[in-house]
């Protein structure tokens, strides 16, 4: 493991439910790499391209098929369909393999995103939330914009942890690849 600076890594906080806009961001170490204008527009053209479109209901102006106007919550359809425009490709991993499988110093591996459950408001909001991890010089951090800062993990060993943690409380862990 190489010893990493906290200040070289950049980290969005979180703001709303603009999870998947800071963790895509926290992903390419790049601030707006993907802005919320730019995933509504993925979100506006995949509805549009979904052949079972809804009724619509005076409703439909903020719940929208891939994502709600009013808090920013995405969908993983509009995850995929970002990272592909930027030549990513996406993985879904099966949670029953557990982590032990996935090969966190594969050279085509970019970083990993999670979707877990999320309580707020002392339970009484539930939503998901996106969560990124990506090695950076050669140490793997945990993202996740509800945090202060970013979390470097010890070793690829506390990386898997985390991840079957994940999978045990009904995360989902999608595996990005820096191929098509």
């Amino acid at each position: 493991m190489m010893a990493t600076d906290n200040s070289e890594v950049y980290h969005e906080r979180q703001r709303l439910q603009f999870c998947l806009v800071h963790s895509l961001n926290s992903l390419f170490q790049q601030k707006d790499a993907f802005t919320r204008a730019k995933l509504n527009e993925i979100s506006e053209r995949l509805a549009i391209q979904d052949s079972n479109t809804e009724t619509w209901t005076p409703f439909s102006f903020i719940f929208k098929p891939h994502h709600n106007v009013f808090t920013g919550n995405y969908d993983v359809n509009v995850l995929i369909a970002a990272l592909e425009e930027k030549g990513k490709s996406v993985e879904w991993h099966d949670r029953r393999k557990g982590a032990s499988c996935i090969d966190l110093d594969a050279p085509v591996l970019m970083g990993i995103v999670i979707n877990v459950s999320a309580s707020r408001f002392g339970g009484m909001w539930r939503s998901r939330h996106w969560i990124a991890l990506r090695k950076i010089n050669g140490v793997w951090f945990n993202l996740d914009s509800d945090l202060d800062a970013p979390q470097p993990f010890l070793d690829t060993h506390e990386v898997r942890e985390f991840l079957d943690v994940t999978f045990a409380h009904g995360g989902e862990v999608l595996i990005v690849l820096n191929e098509k």
